[in-house]
């Protein structure tokens, strides 16, 4: 867009968004910064598989009322389009986040609106139970009011299919259309609240559902009747002001884990984070105060939850007394080793057993499952690659095929309830597993030292270079290009091949996402991502020691810099 029709939105926004009192005195504010106004309005908020996220304020690039019910007339637009009357329903939840709850409402409104069945949450629920509302009341779309583990600034909306998956590419650019057809002001259907409740268009998802959900997450237990194992491990839990607190208490409460210790600060919901600014349990500092509860309480086992709940970190006591965070790859081999060890010794190991993570996951997770003789799947980064998977495998009678799918990302599920990852469900299983192999004098540290004695030493590591406003997004697209260009070497490492996925691979959808095949099994990833104004690089290196493979990928990631 350029200077004329950026101050013209900018003057029609002060004339017509009033209904959000906050939008208006953010208007004003800016009015004599005309840097400040362009990167509110030079484009619409982006739309695609990850639906919506940006900073809350202002502007067509922003997340507000008016962008959110702009989106949702367009999804509207495409479910009225591709679905009959009586399967015009969607599920709806929200998180913790400033203006989730509005933001749901609007949403709300706006489906109610154009004829079609609203089931919302009547408090804020995580991300997974979104994902089983959907499938449990045979919606045909579902959206989360989340921006996952992003800082307090920011809010977002995931869009989900009828499948309980976030939606396809196709999908994504279909509702894209019906979304640019709308005028943000003048074509968005709107319903009040509570005339929408009134009218018995917008309904409460009913309690039974969570219920249900609670009850299919204690199924994915690994522990057979006569199977002693001892519950009373001092677990202190983080759901870092998120959607977290009540599932995951009452999951691990009625499965026999009474020990546990809420962090005081960051037990009830807030979207300012004000004890962790960036509520990502990825990062030490989201962690931190976590750590110290664990010091005072002596606790066997930290969990965080982001606010969304479906990331979920830990941190596991050493022998020096000392607290060690795991890496998502760390936790998710564990995991994996625990369900497919456990599954082979009970009997309920399915025939042609399955495991499914994304290109940038740990490569040694598929020698953990080729020893176990289960299949591995990989797909592209974001954890709706995972959920297709299982629906596929469902299509040919194979759903109990799936065992487990997991991301470096701190994302983990090891059912087909839900058709995205599930911190409710990783929460349980790390306890169970924790106190299994308690039980029996083993350490997870002691457990994740006989993995790389097994399989080799294995280091992955991801690094996030931040491009803010419309000159970083233009320097995305160009250093993307100079990758593409010949690299031949990386950190003194031959380039063996350079798998580029943007126009689809491998059965993969299109995507602009490098891997690079290097000499002694490393690799190394390259994104820009789709939910912040990020590029991300991702590098894998296999040898023998952990010191040496921590100064390979040091000379590897001084290489990839010099692109940067």
């Amino acid at each position: 867009m350029n200077h004329s029709k950026i101050m013209e939105e900018y003057q029609r926004w002060l004339q017509k968004a009033g209904e959000d009192p906050d939008i208006i005195k953010e208007l004003l504010g800016i009015k004599n910064d005309e840097n400040k106004i362009e990167d509110a309005f030079y484009r619409d908020l982006g739309f695609g598989t990850g639906g919506l996220r940006g900073v809350i304020g202002a502007g067509t690039n922003r997340m507000n009322i008016y962008t959110v019910a702009k989106a949702s007339q367009g999804l509207a637009d495409y479910i009225i389009e591709n679905f009959p009357d009586d399967k015009r329903k969607i599920a709806v939840s929200y998180d913790s986040r400033i203006k989730s709850d509005l933001f749901a409402r609007v949403a709300s409104e706006v489906f109610a609106a154009n004829g079609i069945q609203v089931f919302i949450y009547p408090q804020l629920m995580p991300t997974p139970c979104l994902s089983y509302a959907v499938r449990a009341l045979k919606c045909a779309a579902g959206i989360m009011v989340t921006a996952s583990h992003n800082p307090s600034k920011y809010n977002g909306y995931k869009v989900y299919g009828a499948d309980g998956c976030q939606i396809t590419t196709e999908a994504a650019d279909e509702i894209l259309k019906h979304i640019e057809n709308q005028d943000i002001f003048s074509s968005i259907k709107r319903v009040n609240f509570e005339e929408g409740k009134e009218k018995k268009i917008i309904s409460y998802i009913p309690e039974e559902i969570y219920t249900s959900f609670v009850e299919e997450v204690k199924k994915q237990s690994l522990l057979k009747p006569e199977d002693k194992i001892e519950k009373d491990v001092a677990i202190v839990y983080s759901p870092l002001n998120g959607t977290g607190l009540k599932p995951v208490l009452r999951t691990l409460k009625e499965s026999g884990y009474s020990n546990i210790t809420v962090v005081k600060e960051q037990e009830m919901p807030d979207g300012n984070f004000p004890t962790c600014p960036y509520p990502n349990p990825e990062i030490e500092e989201a962690m931190s105060l976590g750590i110290k509860y664990a010091q005072e309480y002596q606790a066997d086992l930290l969990l965080a939850t982001d606010p969304d709940c479906d990331r979920v970190g830990i941190a596991i006591r050493n022998k020096e007394g000392k607290y060690c965070l795991l890496t998502g790859n760390e936790t998710g081999m564990l995991l994996l080793d625990y369900i497919c060890s456990r599954r082979q010794e009970t009997g309920s190991m399915p025939e042609d057993p399955v495991m499914v993570k994304t290109i940038v996951t740990i490569d040694m997770a598929e020698q953990i499952a080729e020893h176990y003789g289960v299949r591995t799947i990989n797909v592209l980064t974001g954890f709706k690659f995972i959920g297709e998977q299982i629906g596929l495998l469902e299509q040919q009678g194979k759903e109990s095929s799936y065992i487990f799918g997991f991301e470096e990302s701190y994302g983990y599920l090891s059912g087909s309830y839900v058709r995205d990852k599930d911190a409710v469900n990783a929460a349980f299983l790390i306890c169970e597993m924790f106190a299994y192999y308690k039980t029996r004098k083993i350490g997870l540290l002691d457990k994740l030292e006989e993995l790389y004695q097994k399989y080799g030493f294995c280091l992955n590591t991801l690094h996030s270079y931040t491009f803010e406003g419309m000159s970083g997004f233009s320097k995305m697209q160009d250093i993307m290009r100079n990758f593409r260009k010949e690299v031949t070497s990386l950190g003194g490492k031959k380039v063996l091949t350079c798998l580029d996925y943007v126009d689809g691979r491998d059965g993969l959808p299109k995507s602009d996402v490098l891997k690079y095949l290097l000499e002694d099994h490393s690799s190394v990833v390259i994104r820009p991502s789709g939910t912040e104004p990020k590029l991300k690089a991702y590098i894998s290196v296999t040898a023998d020691t952990k010191q040496q493979a921590e100064m390979l990928e040091k000379k590897i990631k001084e290489d990839l810099e010099k692109y940067l």
